[in-house]
Formats: C-alpha cells, sequence, structure tokens
C-alpha cells in the first residue's frame, strides 16, 4: 500500500521547533528550574478576576467556545474605540500570525523581516513557501529605513516589525511608525507586533486610522495581562483585513474559559496597571544587578531586559549555559551580534535573588573556559 505522502515543500522543511521550551530543558536536565526567567512570562499573574472567571468558565468547558468570540470582541471594540469589524481574536499572535501568512503569501512571495527577529514568524512564512529577506539590526533596533528598502526593492508582501522589539526590548516612538506607515510600498502589508506596547512608555503606540489598509496590528494578552497560556491574542485594522481571517481561521480554536479570562482581564485595567508597575521596578533592579556584575543591560520597554555580556555569541552561550546549570532559565538573542546578549524576563523578586546570587558565578565560570 503507499503511504501518504508530504508536499514537495513540507518535505522540504525541518521538522523544527522555534524555541525549546523550558519544559524540555527540565526534563534534558533532570530537575526542574528555580527560577523562570526566559519566556517573558508574567509572574505576577493575572487579575484575581481573571482566574475567577476562568474558575466559573470551566464547568462549561464541555462545550465549544463561541466561534464569533462575540463577547470579547465587542469589549475590544470598545475598549479601542473602533467598531466590533475592526478586530480579529485568535489563538495569540502566533496563531494570527500563521493566519496573516496564510492570506497573504504564496510559494515565492517576498516577506521582509529583521534577521534574528521573531523566529516564530519566518516560521510560518517557510511553511507557506514564502521567501524572506533579512535585514539587520541597527544599533541593537530594528531599522525601519532598511526593512522599507528592502521591501521596495523585493515588492514584498509582508513586511514584519516587533515595536517594542523581541528580542532586544528596544523601542521606536509612535511618530517614528507612523512616518513609516506613509512610506509602505504600495502592495505590502506591515505586520506591527505590539505584543509588549503594554509595558511601553506613553508615546509608544502610534495613532494609525483604523481603516489604514496597508497595516495590521497585533496585541495579546500573554504579557503585562498575565495569560500567556491562555493563548489569546488579537489583530486591529481595517474590515477588510480583519474579517478576511473567517476565510482560512479556525472558527472554533478559542475555548469559552480563554474567552471567559481575557474579557475579565479587559474590565480590569487597575490590576494591569499595578502589573505594569511591578515591571518597571523588575527592569530596574534587573538593570542594576548586571552594571553590578559590570555587564550593559539595553534600554527596555518590554517585560525583560537584554544585556550585553561584553563578548562574542560564543561567550554569552557560555554564560548561559551556566546559568541554565544553576537552575535559572533564560534565553538569548540567536544572530549575530545580538547574540552577545542574554534575556531575562521581570519577575518577583524572590526570583531575581536567585538571578542576583547565579550571575556571578555563571560569569566566573563562563570566563574561566574561554
Amino acid at each position: 500500500m503507499t503511504n501518504p505522502r508530504l508536499t514537495p515543500l513540507a518535505d522540504t522543511l525541518p521538522a523544527a521547533v522555534p524555541f525549546v521550551g523550558p519544559e524540555a530543558q527540565e526534563r534534558a536536565r533532570g530537575a526542574a528550574f528555580e527560577a523562570r526567567l526566559g519566556a517573558n512570562e508574567s509572574v505576577f499573574g493575572p487579575s484575581p478576576k481573571v482566574i475567577e472567571a476562568m474558575s466559573k468558565a470551566a464547568a462549561d468547558t464541555w462545550m465549544y467556545g463561541d466561534p464569533e468570540n462575540h463577547d470579547l470582541v465587542q469589549a475590544l471594540a470598545s475598549h479601542h474605540g473602533v467598531l466590533a469589524e475592526n478586530i480579529m481574536v485568535g489563538e495569540g499572535i502566533d496563531g494570527l500570525l500563521g493566519y496573516v501568512v496564510r492570506l497573504f503569501v504564496g510559494p515565492g512571495d517576498a516577506v521582509v523581516t529583521s534577521d534574528g527577529a521573531y523566529p516564530t514568524f519566518n516560521y510560518h512564512v517557510a511553511g507557506y513557501g514564502g521567501t524572506l529577506h533579512k535585514v539587520p539590526y541597527r544599533n541593537d533596533m530594528e531599522d525601519i529605513e532598511a526593512l522599507l528598502e528592502t521591501a521596495t526593492d523585493r515588492q514584498a508582501k509582508l513586511i514584519y516589525l516587533a515595536n517594542p522589539d523581541n528580542p532586544m526590548g528596544t523601542w521606536h516612538e509612535a511618530r517614528v511608525i507612523e512616518e513609516m506607515v506613509t512610506r509602505i510600498p504600495d502592495g505590502t502589508l506591515l505586520v506591527l507586533d505590539e505584543a509588549y506596547v503594554d509595558t511601553a512608555p506613553d508615546g509608544t503606540a502610534p495613532n494609525i486610522a483604523i481603516d489604514q489598509t496597508n497595516v495590521l496590528r497585533m496585541r495579546t494578552f500573554s504579557k503585562a495581562y498575565g495569560m500567556a497560556g491562555a493563548r489569546v491574542g488579537y489583530a486591529l485594522g481595517a474590515a477588510e483585513l480583519t474579517q478576511a481571517f473567517n476565510k482560512i481561521r479556525n472558527h472554533f480554536g478559542m475555548s469559552r474559559v480563554s474567552q471567559a479570562g481575557a474579557l475579565a482581564a479587559l474590565t480590569d485595567q487597575a490590576y494591569l496597571n499595578k502589573t505594569k508597575a511591578k515591571i518597571a521596578a523588575a527592569r530596574e533592579r534587573i538593570c542594576k544587578i548586571a552594571e553590578a556584575n559590570g555587564l550593559t543591560p539595553l534600554p527596555s520597554a518590554t517585560n525583560f531586559v537584554t544585556i550585553d555580556c561584553g563578548r562574542d555569541g560564543d561567550f554569552a552561550r557560555a554564560v548561559l549555559a551556566e546559568m541554565v546549570a544553576l537552575g535559572i532559565f533564560v534565553r538569548m538573542p540567536f544572530v549575530a551580534p545580538q547574540d552577545r546578549c542574554i534575556r531575562i524576563s521581570c519577575s518577583v523578586p524572590s526570583d531575581l535573588d536567585l538571578f542576583e546570587e547565579a550571575l556571578p558565578k555563571a560569569l566566573a565560570a563562563a570566563r574561566a573556559k574561554k
């Protein structure tokens, strides 16, 4: 009997995981991490109202979630001052990015991103046969001029830009993004990933008309709202963009529990503001710990701090390996020269105490090997 065959495209792709999870690393090392400081989750957790709403919704989990996400969409539209047709809810920004690529990118279509930027986007582009064109960072920031120039030269279907940026934590002010939007080439869509905009300074979120048809903005409940495990994201944009998702999305992709949690999170902005203050305090402490060890923290508008280890990528990888051996889960940028850094997620004081204790030991061990 003839076995089913992969498509020619799928047959060429590696069975890759963009991020190796801390759970996999714990299984490999045979022990749990003492501090989980690598995945940019919010250890501060969701609002108590979220936990209550999700607990109540669990009793109804035998039912599918509302395929229209009606209540959450209406609440998000009110929150942003737009129409419901301008919102599309999905399974986190990762899921939405997959839908965007499926909608707009065919085999051989050009897509522009930064070299070393969020790898899950690249994973989706490869999966649909797009051709990635990468530009380097400039001064540890995404290079908007280079992104626009490459998109023009390659007649790109998409530009991917995260602002604030992951993995560097740097950001462009709103006026810079607003000016960029006026220069997007005809036929190109800017996918503006704003996963960390809730933790950024005032003046980071650009003022973009909701009916602008060359920009699609992505938001999430995973970061500042503390709901990474619930997988709730949403797209903001012109109706012709957001409603196109209905052509190809998984209409039952959202669980009732996640829908209820996100709706409760949105209504508790007071808790969100408290969490943002905790994130800011944690950023400040991480910076002080880095500086006390002779390292340079990069300015951050996110819920993590990227720390320049002062040497090359091999040294930073050695530092990371030593941190992991000491029970501290951290990550780092993948591409040079940004791979000279490690990245530390904001967390509670007890976790940062462990980081403060482990960092000088990891540095000493890494230096002894180099």
